[in-house]
């Protein structure tokens, strides 16, 4: 009894962080004893990073005071109203997709210099328009351009696929010269909390020298959604809202189109549930596809269910792109967690191959826990519908143990205890901020899951996994021909959240515990005059009758409203071929309708 209720507890404090801050960082069991100083300067210290920030922005870059009043009282500060802010060179630049820059690039239309000094510009805007850059690389971003340029000019051929391009990253990537903070006050000047290891500033991940290696060009670092540095990054896209979490500052930054592509981390949902909230595309791949060697984290040790590394783009050709550039790298000859697994065109579904057969789907439209709230339910319907017309099998998804995955996720993310948060926090003195105030009752961390009860949920979820994969296959029984090529799912009930109001459902959660790939697809925006409650709404349990209640029409209106594909695990080739097919069914039928 005494497990269960700990389980519990840890799945309703897991959730309400998860939204805004659900990967923190590591390794702080002893608080040195010189930050005890800076107890009393927590404030100070903040306020010095935040001035620090400011003073590598170019003094012609700098919004006016009027102009940011101006922005933080509007609805939306997305599309139109940022890049009326923008000279038109700018604007034209930053409006190009990865693919398109590249070719330009490639061709001598567009310099890198060009491309990288229009997205710093931007990026500076959209950083004090909504407090998004814990570190601030523009300057060495330039100069790294001219060594792009100068290349392309000696040699007549770009250095790599992501020749020039600017992008962003959420603040757990060590970048030499840089900070990796995650946030933490007692985390600036130093490795991760540590003094005197000569690492601070001189640590690169794995994944930047891949970067670095094929042209991409670093151009700042995003915070999670809520720390005490920047304060609460708010949705650009509704303002009302939340950018969810944990990494909502790259997905606001992608809203804003900072960036031309943008990194994050997922342990579950955290770069999902920014992505939709924020109307962008993310692909959340299997463990070991991507590297983390070298990336500053929570939970150093917890391999079970491990963090992964999250791409974020504005199309899912952005997405292919980046993935399948990464892995040309070779990054399991650096990073022994990393799969020797090359990017796979035989993979792809292509539908040329296919002799007239058209994929069947999965179609999950509530998970039993918590219902999507009505612009949800309806980027679902859209979706259906757009593929019905193409031709494709929607096969409902009636697994009835999805409520399982919220134990089991809970006890393995967050069964440490969070003992390294708590230090981390401790060693500046500064606040928890509220998102994870309930992770320390009594002001202290929990007790850890004793090792016996944390295997049992192993199993539990060793058995999961096999349980769903059974389910999947069977599908070939109501297809008539082989099981569903992939899942539709809500990414969350939410077409974003205001903040604090939030309960736990499992349609990320399960993708974690399954270490499922998942691509979120941009559908559609909340109306006031059409998305609202059904009178014959029934609450499936309490939460379920919050969360409804929680949902106003109004003050929701314009937030995106996405879904999820979800592919089986090591799936992301033929996931993203599969999108591209979604996409295209979107596309078309919208243009049918006349949108």
């Amino acid at each position: 009894m005494a497990a269960k209720l700990r389980i519990l507890v840890l799945t309703v404090t897991f959730f309400v962080s998860a939204l805004t801050l659900l990967v923190w960082p590591h390794d702080m069991w002893k608080v040195p004893e010189i930050f005890s100083r800076r107890s009393a300067r927590w404030q100070q210290i903040a306020s010095e990073k935040r001035d620090a920030n400011m003073a590598k922005i170019p003094p012609g870059w700098i919004l006016d005071p009027q102009v940011l009043e101006d922005g933080r009282s509007r609805h939306s500060i997305v599309g139109e109203y940022i890049e009326g802010l923008l000279d038109a060179k700018s604007r034209s630049v930053t409006d190009m997709d990865v693919p398109e820059l590249v070719a330009r690039m490639g061709v001598g239309a567009l310099t890198a210099v060009e491309v990288v000094t229009a997205f710093c510009k931007r990026a500076a805007y959209a950083h004090q328009l909504s407090n998004l850059l814990l570190e601030v690389r523009f300057s060495e971003a330039i100069d790294r351009a001219r060594e792009l340029d100068h290349y392309f000019k000696k040699h007549k051929r770009l250095i790599g696929p992501l020749h020039g391009i600017p992008l962003t990253l959420k603040d757990q990537f060590h970048i030499k010269g840089l900070d990796t903070s995650m946030g933490f006050i007692g985390w600036i000047g130093t490795f991760e909390g540590e003094l005197g290891t000569g690492k601070d500033r001189n640590i690169e991940s794995e994944l930047i020298r891949e970067f670095h290696a094929l042209g991409a060009i670093p151009i700042g670092k995003a915070p999670e959604t809520n720390n005490n540095i920047l304060g609460y990054a708010l949705n650009p896209c509704n303002q009302n809202l939340s950018t969810g979490g944990s990494s909502g500052g790259e997905g606001a930054m992608q809203a804003l189109r900072g960036s031309a592509f943008g990194i994050g981390t997922d342990i579950g949902g955290s770069v999902s549930m920014p992505a939709s909230f924020q109307g962008v595309f993310s692909l959340k791949p299997s463990a070991g596809r991507i590297s983390f060697k070298d990336v500053a984290n929570t939970g150093k040790g917890q391999e079970v269910m491990p963090t992964v590394v999250g791409i974020m783009g504005r199309s899912v050709d952005t997405l292919r792109l980046i993935l399948k550039s990464i892995l040309v790298m070779e990054p399991w000859l650096y990073d022994p967690y990393t799969l020797p697994i090359p990017w796979r065109s035989e993979k792809e579904y292509k539908p040329s191959n296919q002799r007239g057969y058209k994929p069947a789907f999965g179609f999950l439209t509530n998970d039993g826990v918590i219902t999507p709230h009505p612009p949800i339910s309806r980027a679902m319907e859209i979706v259906k519908e757009a593929l019905q017309s193409k031709g494709h099998q929607l096969v409902d998804w009636d697994w009835p143990h999805n409520k399982e995955t919220l134990d089991i996720h809970s006890s393995i993310a967050r069964g440490d205890g969070c003992y390294d948060v708590y230090d981390a926090v401790q060693l500046s003195g500064e606040p928890f901020v509220p998102e994870i105030t309930n992770l320390f009752p009594n002001g202290k961390p929990r007790a850890p899951v004793p090792l016996p009860e944390y295997e049992e949920v192993v199993r539990n979820m060793k058995d999961y996994r096999k349980r769903f994969l059974d389910y999947w296959s069977s599908t070939a029984e109501r297809t008539g021909d082989r099981p569903v090529e992939a899942l539709l799912s809500p990414v969350t009930p939410y077409a974003g959240v205001l903040p604090g109001k939030f309960y736990p459902s499992t349609y990320t959660s399960s993708v974690n515990v399954l270490d499922y790939t998942s691509i979120v697809i941009p559908v559609t925006f909340a109306d006031q005059e059409i998305d609202i409650v059904s009178s014959n709404f029934k609450a499936l349990n309490e939460e379920d009758r919050l969360s409804m209640e929680y949902y106003d029409p109004e003050r929701y209106h314009g937030a995106p409203a996405a879904v999820q594909l979800i592919g089986r695990r090591l799936d992301e080739e033929r996931l993203l071929s599969l999108a591209q097919i979604v996409v295209k069914a979107l596309d078309d039928y919208k243009t049918d309708l006349g949108e």
